[in-house]
């Protein structure tokens, strides 16, 4: 059954543009209510037919937009056809013997909105975030299981913007075999211990995967701080490029030990100080300390999630980059990072310019750094560049 969705006048240009949202203020009227995730027929408001998306009757953004080509419909074939697309896209990911986790599918990016999936290893692990991805699931897993015969697909859909859509957060395995525990997969030649069914987002962070390495490339002979450390892939990463000491603050008991037992799967014998705290406090602590550091990286979890939120998130950041300021050596490196979407390159750079005017320190722009390429930016979508990275000198 096909559901007719008209915009008003004057709103088809987005679409026009392939921008994938279409928001309840531009919609005039509907043939029909559709049900949620059903398929609808985008008009414009002199009747000609748009584009081809589905319906998300509980969020703001009602309809996410899956094709523009009327002779396409959305069914097995055209998810199939998709996610083979996105794969051709990371052929040489695919190929490099050195990295088994990557991203496979990025939403909106490859087309599939809601869908992320992700490999570690021989299991998939799946986000289904809109209720258009969720109603596939069945035609998603066929598609990963005959495209790449994995040993098992385990769905994390514990995202907090299902709630946006009207799902309950799911956790549940979907084909196949799941892991009794940690498994272990490899990222620029190291290991890694990773835990998919309760670590954080699908298991790991894998769009800081060439962060790592380029900001490792700054670590040699230094005397590294890693904060919001996780399970250690930045000190992974420093330590193999011949970081002379590490020190790791993480709030979190569990990704502490992961991250030791990484260090000691890859033979690394550099000195390793591990803090279980807040971040923020143990910064102020090591400034009363008087210590210092050479190259110190800050990779915070998302400080915003709306933007009633982001005059709070954009002083947290000014502080945490601030302290990092106070506690470098002369000429230190500052890695620093945001992965909360509203919050641009622009405001980011303006935040830690404020933070380098506060601790009077000279800071040079050596690097700007983003997601990984597995995350792409659709050029007609950039809400989907949100990782954002700077590598300073501070002087």
């Amino acid at each position: 059954m096909s559901f007719q969705i008209t915009l008003k006048a004057g709103r088809e240009r987005s679409v026009l543009n392939r921008h994938p949202w279409i928001f309840s203020s531009a919609i005039a009227q509907s043939s029909r209510t559709p049900p949620d995730g059903a398929v609808v027929e985008v008009l414009s408001s002199g009747g000609d037919w748009l584009a081809r998306g589905t319906w998300s009757g509980n969020s703001q953004i009602q309809i996410r937009l899956w094709s523009w080509r009327e002779d396409e419909p959305i069914d097995g074939e055209f998810i199939r056809q998709r996610i083979a697309r996105a794969l051709d896209g990371r052929t040489a990911l695919a190929n490099d013997p050195a990295t088994t986790a990557y991203r496979l599918v990025f939403s909106e990016s490859d087309g599939i909105p809601g869908l992320i999936a992700d490999r570690y290893g021989d299991y998939i692990v799946v986000q289904l975030l809109t209720v258009g991805a969720a109603l596939r699931a069945q035609s998603i897993v066929e598609a990963l299981v005959d495209l790449l015969q994995p040993r098992g697909i385990y769905e994390r859909s514990d995202a907090d913007v299902r709630a946006k859509e009207g799902l309950e957060p799911e956790a549940r395995l979907l084909w196949g075999e799941a892991p009794d525990g940690p498994i272990e997969i490899l990222e620029n030649g190291q290991r890694y211990l990773i835990d998919f069914i309760s670590g954080h987002k699908t298991g790991a962070y894998l769009d800081q995967r060439t962060n790592r390495r380029r900001v490792a490339a700054y670590c040699r002979d230094a005397e590294v701080l890693s904060c919001f450390s996780y399970t250690g892939g930045f000190e992974l990463q420093a330590a193999a490029a011949g970081a002379r000491q590490l020190t790791a603050i993480d709030s979190s008991a569990d990704a502490l030990a992961i991250a030791a037992q990484n260090f000691e799967r890859n033979g690394l014998v550099v000195p390793v100080e591990q803090v279980e705290g807040n971040v923020f406090s143990e910064l102020r602590r090591f400034r009363a300390e008087n210590r210092s550091f050479d190259v110190i990286i800050l990779d915070p979890p998302k400080f915003v999630q709306n933007r009633s939120q982001l005059d709070r998130a954009t002083r947290g950041y000014k502080d945490i980059n601030l302290l990092a300021m106070q506690l470098l050596r002369p000429n230190g490196i500052l890695a620093t990072f945001s992965c909360s979407g509203l919050v641009s390159i622009d405001l980011f750079q303006k935040v830690v310019f404020g933070a380098a005017v506060d601790a009077k320190r000279e800071v040079q722009i050596l690097e700007r750094l983003a997601q990984a390429p597995d995350h792409p930016v659709l050029l007609t979508f950039p809400e989907a560049e949100y990782l954002k990275g700077l590598i300073c000198r501070v002087v």
